[in-house]
């Protein structure tokens, strides 16, 4: 087992006992660790709950400075009918993400999901049409379903979650790249 995998499985356990002793884990590893958690919380995400719970493990896996766990409600995500999806980053690490009911019907929820808390964890849209580039989003069309990060954008998340680069990203709301979904009248 690699050593940021046990330190990941470490921070998680160490979030879960101080949720259940109801303490919030913002940041508990020190300082001068290189894994951070990121607590985000799915109570009103309704049907895209287990989609952030499938992202979380993707940004898991392809990184190792960070630590996405539901242990709090650093990152809040929700749903809604219409108006497209979006991320509002607060901070690094921080903030919400929405995901639009009927865009997920159009492009890979999975893809949607993940892209956008690519957002909170500080990645900016790359509107190049690759489907090879999760944060391309619906550029690269409805076919595209990849929901992982390039070996570019894990790297950039893990240069932005290192100890000298954490205040580097401003908040910042990023409304995206999945067009919105086409309302066909009746009668037309």
């Amino acid at each position: 087992m690699r050593t940021p995998k046990l330190s990941r499985i470490l921070a998680t356990l160490a979030a879960v006992t101080l949720t259940a002793l109801g303490a919030v884990a913002v940041n508990p590893a020190p300082a001068s660790a290189a894994v951070r958690n990121v607590c985000y919380n799915t109570s009103q995400a309704g049907p895209f709950a287990s989609y952030a719970v499938q992202a979380a493990s993707i940004w898991n896996n392809y990184t190792n400075n960070i630590n996405m766990a539901q242990c709090g409600s650093n990152l809040m995500i929700y749903y809604t009918y219409g108006g497209g999806s979006y991320a509002q980053r607060t901070s690094l690490g921080n903030g919400r993400v929405v995901i639009d009911y009927y865009q997920a019907q159009q492009y890979s929820p999975l893809r949607i999901m993940t892209h956008e808390i690519g957002h909170i964890l500080g990645l900016p849209d790359n509107y190049n049409g690759n489907c090879a580039i999760l944060m391309s989003g619906g550029s690269a069309g409805t076919s595209c379903t990849n929901p992982y990060p390039s070996s570019t954008e894990a790297a950039r998340v893990d240069s932005l979650f290192g100890f000298a680069a954490r205040s580097a990203t401003p908040a910042q709301i990023f409304s995206d790249s999945w067009p919105a979904a086409t309302v066909v009248a009746a009668g037309r």
